[in-house]
């Protein structure tokens, strides 16, 4: 990486960034209603998704006592057993685990680990500790260190949860680039000063005409080649 983008420690997004969480939940859904066709598995996905995004913006809003995502993960799966008819307790269980068993994008590690040998890298992600330590497990992203919003006890674009990663990272926000698949979320990196950088990733995110972000690319390898260029 040049000397003029003054970057000094990388942090990752992972649920969506690093790890296919769509096509996740899509399959865990597919497996727990096995009758279920494609579109039907859309709109269960999208109560599993409804469900968890209504839920943060609650906590956010302080209409709800924080819950970790472990927490909303089994609700959602209960309104999926609901709307599916599921009754059988270890199917519904075992549906509830699935963010735990997500795949990594088909560039993650690698460009993880170009980027770690020049830097230090953070990963930052909604993810209960719980669900973080089997989801390094299962997917062998190897970060420098990985940080769970559940210590903040509160969702991204929370300030709380970036400054986790400013706390551990010990330099000015504007030497921490964020690196993330959701607009919203670089919004958020860019409200407490940090540096920000889009990658495209499908089910993201997309910025608007009106963000300003200071790298964007099409794939992680993409944009590893250009902050360690040079």
């Amino acid at each position: 990486m040049t000397q003029e983008h003054d970057i000094e420690v990388v942090v990752f997004d992972v649920l969506g960034t690093m790890v296919d969480q769509p096509g996740g939940l899509r399959a865990a859904i597919r497996d727990a209603v096995p009758s279920a066709d494609e579109a039907s598995v859309g709109r269960l996905l999208a109560v599993w998704e409804g469900h968890v995004e209504h839920e943060q913006r609650r906590i956010e809003d302080g209409e709800r006592p924080y819950a970790d995502s472990a927490v909303l993960d089994r609700e959602a799966a209960g309104r999926v057993a609901e709307h599916a008819g599921l009754t059988d307790p270890a199917t519904v269980r075992h549906l509830a685990t699935a963010s735990q068993r997500l795949d990594p994008w088909e560039d993650s590690r690698a460009g993880l680990a170009r980027l770690a040998r020049l830097f230090p890298v953070l990963g930052l992600t909604h993810a209960s500790r719980a669900t973080l330590l089997r989801l390094n497990a299962r997917t062998g992203l190897r970060w420098h260190q990985a940080l769970s919003a559940e210590d903040a006890r509160a969702f991204k674009p929370a300030k709380e949860v970036y400054q986790l990663a400013l706390d551990t990272a010990c330099c000015p926000p504007e030497r921490v680039l964020m690196i993330a698949a959701h607009a919203w979320d670089l919004r958020g990196a860019q409200a407490v000063g940090m540096r920000t950088a889009y990658v495209q990733r499908p089910g993201g995110d997309p910025p608007g005409e009106t963000d300003t972000f200071d790298w964007r690319a099409d794939s992680l390898e993409e944009l590893a080649t250009v902050l360690t260029a040079g």
